[in-house]
C-alpha cells in the first residue's frame, strides 16, 4: 500500500478500536505485500483473536488475493468464530487504489460472545428458540488456515477421503484452488499428503480444472 494510505488505515483502525473499547478488534491488512504469508501490517486490540502483526490472512484477504481482476466487495455485519469458540460480528472493507483494485482492507472483529449468552439466557428463560447461522472461523495462523480450507474441501466433495475417486478429490481441489490456498507456502506438499496424492497427480488436477475453466 502507499505509505499514505497504509498511515491513514492505522490512525482509522486505532480510533475505531478506542471508540468501541477493548472488544472491538481492528486489523489492517497488506494485499500488495510480496509475502502472503504475513498479511497484517497493523492490528488492535489483537486478544480478541489472538492475532498480532506479521499474522497471516484471513479466508475473506485468501480469496482476495485470489483474485485476479482485484475487485472485491465490501462486507458488513457477518459472524465469524475463533478458535476457542468466541463469537464476533465482523465487517470487512476493502481500501483500493486509483484504479479500483484492491490493495489493503480494514477489518472489525467486535466480540459478541457474552451478549449471545446473555441473550441466550433471556430466549430460555422466556421460552423463545432462536436459530444462528453458523459463524466463519477466523484463523490465527495460515497453518490454521489452510487446515480449516481442507476440512471444508472434504465436506463440498461430500465423503471422507478414503471413499473419494478421482472426481471427488478433483472437486475438493477446485475448491482450495478458488479459495486460493495454494497462496499459502508450503501448501501443495500438505494438500498430497492429506489426498494421498503425488506432487505430479496434484499439478495433473489443477490443469485439468484449470482447462475446464477455460473451456467453459
Amino acid at each position: 500500500m502507499k505509505e499514505s494510505n497504509l498511515e491513514f488505515a492505522c490512525r482509522l483502525a486505532k480510533g475505531l478500536a478506542s471508540q468501541f473499547g477493548r472488544n472491538c478488534e481492528v486489523v489492517i491488512h497488506d494485499l500488495r505485500s510480496e509475502d502472503k504469508n504475513h498479511s497484517i501490517v497493523a492490528i488492535e486490540n489483537g486478544h480478541v483473536t489472538g492475532r498480532t502483526v506479521g499474522d497471516g490472512p484471513s479466508h475473506i484477504v485468501l480469496e482476495a488475493l485470489n483474485n485476479p481482476s482485484g475487485e472485491s466487495e465490501d462486507r458488513y455485519s457477518y459472524l465469524t468464530r475463533t478458535p476457542d469458540g468466541r463469537v464476533l460480528k465482523s465487517s470487512t472493507v476493502f481500501i483500493h487504489d486509483d484504479d479500483g483494485h484492491a490493495i489493503g482492507l480494514l477489518g472489525i472483529n467486535y466480540d459478541i460472545s457474552m451478549l449471545i449468552a446473555a441473550d441466550q439466557s433471556i430466549r430460555a428463560f422466556t421460552g423463545q428458540d432462536q436459530s444462528n447461522p453458523e459463524p466463519e472461523a477466523i484463523s490465527r495462523t495460515v497453518a490454521d488456515l489452510l487446515d480449516d480450507l481442507l476440512e471444508q474441501s472434504v465436506q463440498i466433495a461430500g465423503k471422507p477421503i478414503a471413499m473419494m475417486n478421482k472426481e471427488d478429490k478433483i472437486r475438493a481441489i477446485r475448491f482450495l484452488n478458488e479459495r486460493g490456498a495454494f497462496l499459502i507456502s508450503k501448501s501443495g506438499p500438505k494438500v498430497c499428503k492429506y489426498f494421498g496424492i503425488s506432487t505430479y497427480t496434484l499439478y495433473s488436477y489443477l490443469d485439468e480444472i484449470k482447462s475446464s475453466q477455460t473451456d467453459s
